[in-house]
């Protein structure tokens, strides 16, 4: 006798608004176009092409990590020449000057940060592509982890601002935002707005949609006869 299978939202029925997260059951018969009973908002039992939405949004930040981190993020001119900076030129600048902890902070913020959001994301994907069933729950929190570090990353954009304005108000120089500033912000949104479009009900479809084992019966019992 096999056991009943888990009972879930999607099973019931039911679906979480994305936009105020009220909780509203989706009619039977036309379920493609329910409307969340308070805000008005499309409900949706998964965030609709969720899966090619994040792929497109995380290839294209590969595609801009490269001049992100090879182009000059800074452009200093003064009466001295000019001079062109990229992010990993001023942590090597920082770390020789003796602002190691500068460095630390700056080289894990601008360079490792937006590498590991990537390929967490890359991983989520892979693993909801193939309907893997291992770790849900270390997945999840995986996702929550890159959900939540996404506004953490901009800061060399924060740093290069307050040299600008610090610079033109000594008047000892000119600094201008680089190309790589550019990129470096678009990789930031676009795995911000990755991350958004994903949706982490997948990583456990796989287990809700798997048919249970089926429990063999007990054997038995020969009645016993005094």
């Amino acid at each position: 006798m096999s056991a009943a299978p888990p009972l879930t939202a999607l099973r019931a029925g039911l679906a979480s608004c994305h936009v105020c997260g009220q909780l509203a059951r989706l009619p039977a018969t036309d379920a493609h176009h329910a409307r969340c009973p308070r805000c008005g908002a499309p409900l949706h039992a998964r965030k609709p092409a969720s899966i090619a939405t994040t792929w497109a949004l995380v290839l294209a930040s590969i595609l801009l990590y490269l001049p992100a981190n090879l182009l000059p993020m800074m452009i200093t001119a003064s009466f001295l020449g000019s001079q062109e900076d990229t992010i990993l030129s001023g942590v090597i600048f920082l770390w020789e000057s003796g602002s190691w902890p500068l460095a630390v902070v700056v080289f894990f913020a601008s360079v490792m940060v937006p590498l590991l959001k990537i390929l967490a994301l890359l991983y989520l994907l892979i693993s909801v592509q193939r309907r893997s069933r291992r770790h849900p729950l270390q997945r999840t929190r995986l996702y929550r982890v890159v959900e939540f570090v996404g506004r953490w990353s901009m800061l060399d954009i924060y740093v290069i601002t307050l040299l600008v304005a610090l610079v033109h108000f000594q008047g000892l120089a000119t600094v201008q935002a680089g190309p790589a500033a550019v990129a470096f912000g678009a990789v930031v949104v676009l795995t911000m707005f990755a991350a958004l479009s994903f949706d982490p009900r997948l990583i456990w479809d796989p287990l809700a949609d798997a048919t249970p084992p089926s429990t063999p019966p007990s054997p038995a019992v020969p009645d016993r006869h005094d």
